[in-house]
């Protein structure tokens, strides 16, 4: 079975990452699930965005985590992929990056708090940072494990991942997830703008505060959800 228009879109998503610079070099991948074929699309592992065709991309079964399309290996984070498509059933597709800002608040390990309304429109709520992963998770199955501790973490602490599109890994990075691979692009630049936005506001006041509960509400919900009014309708 040929997937000829999902691998159109996913490669476009990831030379977008690239063409918004949420990525250097080769660093960071897009993938988009086709739930009915039991499939997903991901960037060939090592690739450069500038070279890369729709032929180039993988598809890899959801089910057993096999290439079933395509000559290319694929990303080294396919299995946090795959495991983030079985866990969180609503979303569409993914993308990992090393974006800068959003990085360096992965490395120093601490979530990013909601402290405006930009942060507010999209996320709603603090974006998470996970525990860092053990030896033993890094030993056996890293790519997966690393899924496992995102999943962990969102189920965890009761979030809910469609409400929340993004987190950090600690010491790691960014993942974003969305409808689709490009709705989870959007979400990467978001999360990269949040967090340049929260490290400047905390180094011009460092007691900052999050936001109160009624302008998380308010701005979130003016876009998501059944009586949102934001944009045309």
């Amino acid at each position: 079975m040929s997937h000829e228009a999902l691998k159109l879109r996913v490669c476009a998503a990831n030379r977008e990452i690239d063409r918004v610079q949420l990525a250097i070099l080769t660093w960071g991948n897009a993938s988009e699930v086709d739930r009915n074929a039991g499939v997903f699309a991901i960037k060939p592992s090592g690739v450069d965005y500038e070279v890369m065709t729709p032929d180039d991309i993988p598809i890899v079964s959801l089910e057993t985590g096999e290439t079933v399309e395509g000559t290319m290996m694929p990303s080294s984070d396919t299995a946090t992929h795959r495991h983030l498509y079985r866990a969180f059933a609503d979303i569409g597709g993914i993308v990992h990056t090393h974006s800068a800002c959003a990085t360096a608040w992965a490395q120093a390990q601490r979530e990013i708090p909601c402290l405006g309304t930009t942060h507010a429109d999209t996320f709603y709520g603090a974006i998470p940072c996970t525990r860092p992963l053990t030896q033993a998770d890094v030993e056996t199955d890293y790519e997966l494990n690393t899924g496992k501790v995102i999943e962990k973490h969102f189920f965890g602490c009761g979030l809910n991942p469609m409400e929340i599109p993004g987190v950090l890994v600690a010491a790691h990075g960014p993942f974003t997830w969305g409808h689709d691979a490009m709705d989870a692009v959007t979400h990467g630049r978001v999360l990269e703008a949040i967090a340049q936005m929260a490290t400047s506001s905390l180094a011009i006041n460092p007691d900052l505060s999050a936001v109160n509960q009624y302008l998380l509400d308010k701005h979130y919900l003016r876009k998501h959800g059944k009586d949102a009014y934001y944009g045309q309708q």
